[in-house]
């Protein structure tokens, strides 16, 4: 594929950015005006491309509101992106690019969990750290969990812990059949729904599991019948979400069950396309646009501003993201690997979403999680859960 690279900086910083690279085992330990390179490799082709783009634009939000602002420690934040086309074989080979070629100081942007898993393997034998604001499989904190690994966003478990919670409550006789997308973080997210429905005394009658990039999902729509479900749950996302929820609309499920999922199943950048078949889904998320604090309508505002749509998750997330590592830098006074590590662990920071931190023992961000129901083609908050009541124990053993 071809590597799409974006540089973010100010005019009058970019006359002063060093040629100076460090080796694949020292970062950069420039002055002023010496770029800081994040590495994004995230899927920008393919089903996944509509989870990609509001990654990337997140991100380059932040690093433009930073650059402005002077930088980190007066150095330019510099985007470099590679596609990983939601393939892990893919993403490890353009993060080892990032790694060994460009030099790049942090990693981020995997939106498949087997990529994020892998390459947080990666950064690991490279001795850089990597993160992801998308992946949801509980593993990737748990037991394959990484030291150089950070998660910024909501794992399966937060999000299934909120949403089983609301549905406990709201729909106690409930019956759901699952359907998810068949690798990592579909069978993870799948399994903690089901963790959470028991917890609520909530009835799982049924589960399949398509193949990423399903084109025709009819031929499990017969086994979702034989459930008599009233609640259908699922986790894909993209185009994928497409396709499913219109076939299952096509098929008459829809008139007799009502659609909850994960939170990157229904975003911005799919709704228009599921079109009514959206109408009432309802997820666990750590995001909405909606959402009523100084900080998100700031961000919202200047999201519309530069790219003509509301935010979703994935651009909140990779948005906060850039602010959480600029903290660490600027905590670590370097972009060391084991400095800003241990900056990272336990740190606090301001979100258009609410105060979040990230928990020392496994690197997953504690945040606050939100009831979110499409009505009328908008997201509206229909309740929240604290971050403390929504995170499960560390699982995490390696470090």
């Amino acid at each position: 594929m071809e590597n799409i690279k974006y540089t973010i900086a100010l005019a009058a910083l970019m006359s002063a950015l060093s040629t100076t690279q460090s080796s694949a085992q020292e970062p950069l330990k420039g002055g002023a005006g010496t770029p800081i390179k994040i590495g994004v490799v995230t899927p920008l082709s393919g089903t996944y491309a509509a989870v990609g783009q509001p990654v990337r634009w997140g991100l380059e939000l932040a690093a433009e509101e930073i650059n402005a602002a002077g930088g980190i420690n007066k150095r330019p934040i510099s985007l470099i992106f590679e596609d990983e086309e939601a393939n892990p074989s893919v993403a490890v080979q353009k993060a080892e690019r990032l790694f060994q070629v460009e030099k790049v100081d942090f990693l981020t942007g995997m939106v498949n969990s087997g990529s994020t898993l892998a390459v947080g393997q990666l950064a690991e034998r490279n001795g850089k750290l990597a993160s992801t604001t998308v992946s949801f499989a509980d593993s990737i904190t748990g037991e394959k969990c990484s030291p150089n690994m950070f998660r910024f966003n909501a794992r399966a478990e937060q999000q299934s812990y909120a949403l089983t919670s609301w549905l406990g409550k709201e729909k106690p006789t409930a019956k759901v059949f699952a359907i998810g997308p068949d690798y990592e973080m579909g069978r993870s997210s799948v399994a903690a729904f089901k963790a959470g429905a028991e917890r609520n005394k909530i009835a799982v009658v049924g589960e399949v599991f398509a193949p990423l990039d399903s084109k025709d999902y009819s031929q499990y729509l017969g086994q979702v019948r034989a459930g008599r479900p009233d609640t259908i749950y699922t986790s894909v996302a993209g185009n994928d979400t497409v396709r499913l929820l219109t076939q299952l609309d096509e098929f008459g499920i829809l008139r007799s069950a009502s659609i909850v999922g994960s939170s990157g199943t229904i975003t911005s950048q799919n709704i228009a396309a599921v079109g009514k078949a959206a109408e009432g889904f309802t997820t666990g998320t750590a995001y909405s646009p909606k959402i009523d604090t100084p900080e998100n309508k700031k961000f919202v505002d200047a999201y519309r501003a530069k790219f003509k749509a509301d935010p979703d998750l994935f651009a909140a997330d990779s948005y906060s993201l850039v602010y959480a590592y600029k903290a660490a830098v600027e905590k670590a006074g370097s972009v060391e690997t084991d400095k800003v590590r241990d900056a990272l662990r336990g740190l606090s920071w301001s979100t258009p979403s609410g105060q979040r931190t990230v928990r020392a023992g496994d690197n997953q961000t504690l945040l606050p999680m939100y009831i979110v129901k499409i009505k009328n083609g908008q997201f509206d908050i229909a309740g929240s859960v604290k971050a403390d009541d929504a995170i499960g124990p560390d699982a995490c053993k390696r470090f």
